[in-house]
């Protein structure tokens, strides 16, 4: 396939629309050959040769310098030159001169005017001013404005752009809309709990306030949305997303988390519902196993570890614990998803919170009964036999033969 080799030129013969044209080798004249070359305007050397590949399109010959064989195939004449080319087609407009009236010229018509003489046109009898063509091209008499009117003009531009930003920033989804005066800053808490080992360079975020942090922590955790959301919601990047929700899950993990929540024997006698009382009178807490889906590790030996097969996937599994009146009491650290209801009961250590004579209820798959016996707990677990019928099944605790 060819292309046309004069600079400026993007004819090319597989393109569509150059389908039409025809493309010439240089002629085997060296002289001929010499013009071809000075009116393309290229230099023979290390970035261009004259081969039997090198062409030139036939936009740059003139139409009788091409003719049409019987066969459909267009050649030259013999001697043609290229002569059309885009800066040959090009004009340069001339610079027009404008005469200008000399200083004696305006003093004569000035002295002409005195006398009641004007210059009329002889078409339309009235005063001409072409002669003043060149001096009514700047108004001379024209003043600038002020001092004062440009700082007038610059407070109205600046109070404008004061207004647009303050609209601009309270259209950002933030708490500082209606932000407290209440709220303790992380510095405040720092010194009140007299700690300095909790890493505050995470809180530093980028055009973000600490409470707008911390309510988009809140936002990530209660609703769950995404992470490229958020990052909408709150004019930052998805990185600065993620960096804020690690670093205070960290700090409400390290403040929180030692924190006691486990309730008494009388705080749970006394807070629990009536239905409670009639069925289940001295239940404690209710327990069950929550799985949480993680990515798949690379590794074989970390998939076998961590799938679950309840759930179908790799899990990291955890114990949760609520008392009878709806509020969470116990949560276990996370384990892999293949320990066992049994295992993770044993390993979380809630046994060692519970006192003799207490009740647990927890569902069927939990298999504790005889954990729960050697510290003489009872379990208690709910089977449903049908949409309106409730039964429960009793175990009471039986001491294992010695």
């Amino acid at each position: 396939m060819s292309y046309c080799c004069v600079p400026g030129c993007t004819s090319y013969q597989r393109k569509q629309c150059d389908q039409e044209l025809s493309f010439h080798r240089f002629p085997t004249d060296q002289k001929v050959c010499r013009e071809w070359i000075v009116k393309i305007r290229r230099d023979v050397g290390p970035y261009f040769q004259v081969t039997d590949n090198t062409r030139v399109c036939s936009k740059h010959f003139t139409p009788d310098c091409i003719v049409r064989s019987l066969t459909g195939l267009h050649r030259l004449k013999q001697g043609s030159v290229p002569t059309l080319f885009k800066w040959s087609c090009e004009l340069k407009t001339r610079r027009t001169l404008e005469r200008h009236q000399s200083v004696n010229d305006i003093e004569t018509f000035e002295e002409d005017e005195e006398e009641g003489h004007s210059f009329s046109d002889q078409n339309t009898g009235e005063p001409s001013n072409s002669g003043f063509g060149a001096l009514q091209d700047h108004d001379y008499l024209a003043t600038s404005p002020s001092t004062e009117e440009q700082l007038n003009a610059a407070q109205k531009e600046i109070a404008r752009l004061t207004k647009e930003n303050e609209n601009l920033r309270s259209e950002k989804f933030c708490l500082q809309r209606f932000q407290s005066q209440s709220l303790v800053r992380w510095t405040q808490m720092q010194r009140l709990n007299k700690t300095e080992q909790a890493a505050t360079a995470g809180f530093h975020a980028q055009d973000i306030c600490l409470f707008d942090q911390f309510f988009l922590f809140l936002c990530r955790m209660r609703q769950g949305l995404l992470s490229a959301d958020l990052a909408v919601r709150f004019n930052v990047s998805k990185a600065t997303v993620s960096r804020i929700c690690i670093t205070w899950a960290n700090y409400l993990y390290f403040m929180l988390g030692t924190l006691p929540v486990w309730p008494s024997r009388e705080a749970v006698d006394e807070l629990m519902p009536p239905c409670f009382k009639k069925t289940f009178p001295k239940t404690c807490v209710v327990l069950d196993c929550t799985e949480i889906h993680i990515q798949t590790a690379s590794s074989k030996v970390l998939n076998t570890v961590t799938y679950s097969h309840y759930k179908g996937t790799t899990t990291l599994k955890s114990l949760i614990g609520i008392t009878p009146f709806g509020t969470v009491s116990f949560v276990s650290n996370l384990y892999t998803g293949c320990i066992s209801d049994k295992e993770i009961t044993k390993e979380s250590g809630i046994l060692k919170l519970l006192e003799p004579g207490d009740e647990v209820m927890a569902d069927k798959g939990f298999l504790i009964r005889d954990l729960l016996a050697d510290i003489n707990v009872s379990l208690a677990t709910p089977a449903f036999t049908g949409p309106s019928s409730v039964k429960m099944k009793f175990h009471t605790p039986k001491r294992l033969p010695a």
